[in-house]
């Protein structure tokens, strides 16, 4: 199990795969920062980059 911080703010999400912590996170992302969710601008790609990102921050911790 890998506790991870928010890429925004320092709550934390736990999961075993990326994917367990990425769903962990979701609630507190979609409360929190629905302001990043709902902006137009965060489309398909910024979606994407996001994700390898963050990806690559779960796998190294």
């Amino acid at each position: 199990m890998k506790t991870l911080k928010c890429d925004l703010c320092d709550i934390t999400a736990e999961g075993e795969t990326f994917e367990d912590w990425m769903s962990a996170l979701r609630p507190h992302y979609m409360e929190a920062h629905a302001d990043v969710m709902k902006d137009p601008g965060n489309g398909q790609e910024q979606m994407e980059k996001w994700m390898a990102e963050n990806r690559i921050r779960f796998e190294a911790a």
